[in-house]
């Protein structure tokens, strides 16, 4: 199916569903049908690089599109366009730039969500990392799903439908749409279709990016990406003596500082001038003194705002070089067992079953618990380098 479904990679039963959804619901707002396959909330589960928040959008896109019920989502209207394209006036997405999302910002976003669309369709909003949502978030959002207003969607993305994600109240009102982790066949097709990348890349990228399709594009396309996973997949071969473990440590730390301060400079400065500019900064007329000197707590909300993007960006980048690690171990313990299962990391394969001759399955067992034991440090806010170094600490050892 193409248009706005061709987003969505390997999910050809959420397709299915999507799809029949928005024709009931074009049917409803024209009042030429029921509205039966058609709900006001629904969540969107699936492991990291399913196309969560790809399926979301794509399904607003669908609810907005004006090309008529045999042909919703075509991609070429102005309401595929501007849905996808995050300027639809209906359509309000939640990216969370730091580490949770407040309570503050979803009670304005419920209070936004209750007005009648303007385009006379559909209000949508997409919360993209529902998994996020402090206690008291959820419980704002809770009102919106609860007693809906009749022309509001409330599309969540998270990883899964369990409590620690999504609360159970908010849960049980959501229909749900389970995706999968897609084929190595179908992103490589798409990078090669869309992308126009060459079919050995493309094939290299989907082998290894994990089902993730969004990092099977920067594999194929960014050179300091694939420099980055070189050079944590040699951490396991290349501890040899307590001192690599600091040195080992102390490099992925430091990439990860690195990501989040080429990502955050550029543009942290353009919304500081944004904002200086919209508070008066260098104007002439009469009030702009008195509204530059009423800036600065704006702009120190900002900074703050932007420290915690910075944090985030640092935390994700850590949490996918573990990714990475923790593919490698279990790859190791696919060797040690003669299983014929795909490789996470088919290119490094040797190096896999060197390790596997050298540590016995207990062994690796335990380095790839404690990839996973440092993950969820992170997330508990432990200080990035000092779980770091615990954890290589145990890929030394064994």
């Amino acid at each position: 199916m193409g248009g706005v479904w061709s987003q969505l990679v390997g999910q050809p039963d959420a397709v299915e569903v999507l799809s029949a959804a928005a024709q009931s619901g074009a049917r409803l707002v024209e009042g030429t049908g029921s509205a039966a396959g058609m709900t006001h909330a629904w969540l969107f589960t699936g492991p990291p690089g399913s196309g969560r928040s790809v399926a979301a959008r794509a399904f607003a896109a669908a609810l907005q599109c004006t090309a008529g019920q045999e042909v919703l989502g075509c991609g070429e209207c102005q309401g595929c366009h501007t849905a996808l394209g995050g300027t639809h006036a209906d359509v309000r997405m939640v990216v969370p730039e730091g580490l949770t999302i407040s309570v503050s910002e979803m009670r304005a976003l419920v209070q936004t969500s209750a007005r009648r669309p303007t385009g006379g369709r559909w209000q949508v909003v997409i919360i993209t990392d529902a998994d996020r949502l402090t206690e008291g978030a959820a419980n704002a959002l809770l009102k919106a799903v609860e007693e809906p207003p009749p022309r509001t969607v409330v599309l969540l993305c998270a990883p899964s439908d369990h409590p620690d994600d999504v609360s159970v109240t908010i849960r049980s009102r959501c229909r749900r749409i389970a995706l999968r982790t897609p084929a190595a066949a179908a992103i490589s097709e798409v990078l090669r279709l869309r992308d126009g990348i060459d079919a050995d890349t493309a094939n290299w990228a989907a082998s290894v990016c994990g089902g993730h399709v969004g990092r099977a594009r920067r594999l194929a396309t960014d050179p300091a990406a694939r420099d980055r996973r070189e050079k944590v997949l040699k951490i396991p071969v290349q501890l040899r003596r307590m001192a690599d473990v600091f040195d080992a440590a102390g490099e992925l730390v430091k990439a990860a500082e690195a990501d989040a301060t080429e990502v955050s400079e550029t543009r942290d400065e353009a919304e500081k001038d944004a904002l200086r500019t919209a508070m008066g900064h260098g104007g002439t007329g009469k009030g702009t003194a008195s509204a530059s000197r009423g800036s600065a707590g704006a702009i120190k909300e900002l900074e703050k705002r932007q420290k915690s993007r910075a944090t985030r960006t640092k935390r994700d980048v850590l949490d996918l070089a573990l990714v990475d690690l923790a593919g490698f171990y279990r790859d190791v313990l696919v060797v040690h067992a003669g299983s014929d299962t795909t490789l996470n990391h088919p290119d490094h394969a040797d190096s896999a079953v060197k390790a596997a001759q050298n540590w016995s399955p207990e062994s690796a067992l335990r380095r790839l618990e404690a990839v996973l034991g440092c993950r969820e440090a992170l997330e508990q806010n432990v200080k990035p380098q000092i779980a770091i170094e615990a954890m290589v600490a145990v890929l030394y050892s064994g």
